[in-house]
């Protein structure tokens, strides 16, 4: 690699850096491509992205960002995962490592903060975005629900009463 090639990556993995919700960073030491492949689909099909790059490139890029606290996890065989959505990069990260024991989490970065491997385990488990969102919209829809519940109570109380008086008289309703 030549040195304009390697400075074109340093700059995009800065950006990288800089602009991502959430990175994580783990050995990968022994995966076939076929599981390589697989990572990368999956955190795609996610939002995210999968980058190798070698450590001291890495260390370069991470410098001036909100991460640069992460250079000291850019050691062996690296592969870094990241996304906008800070919990999408962690989620397919750690369900992946699940599935495949070669994947190593080391550690990552949410903004300025540093997370080891349990951080990025915890942070996995946390909804989505789109969970969050789905949540928050039926705990604003359940007031709505319960008042139309409350405004039609009496109606149904009185149709009960009524349909209990015939069921009991057996007067048929004219």
């Amino acid at each position: 690699m030549d040195r304009a090639a390697k400075q074109a990556l340093v700059t995009s993995l800065n950006d990288v850096f800089k602009d991502a919700g959430a990175v994580v960073v783990a050995h990968y030491a022994g995966m076939t491509v076929a599981q390589m492949t697989d990572y990368r689909r999956r955190m795609a099909e996610a939002g995210g992205k999968v980058k190798v790059a070698k450590n001291t490139l890495a260390k370069l890029a991470v410098k001036d960002t909100d991460a640069a606290g992460i250079a000291d996890l850019f050691k062996g065989q690296t592969v870094i995962a990241y996304s906008k959505d800070p919990i999408a990069a962690a989620k397919v990260a750690v369900k992946y490592s699940k599935d495949n024991d070669k994947l190593v989490i080391l550690g990552g970065s949410m903004g300025s903060t540093v997370l080891d491997a349990k951080a990025v385990k915890a942070l996995a488990d946390l909804p989505s975005l789109d969970e969050l969102r789905a949540q928050l919209l039926g705990l604003l829809q359940a007031p709505a629900s319960k008042l139309v519940r409350t405004i039609n109570e009496p109606g149904s109380a009185i149709a009960r009463l009524l349909q209990a008086k015939v069921d009991k008289d057996g007067i048929a309703a004219a």
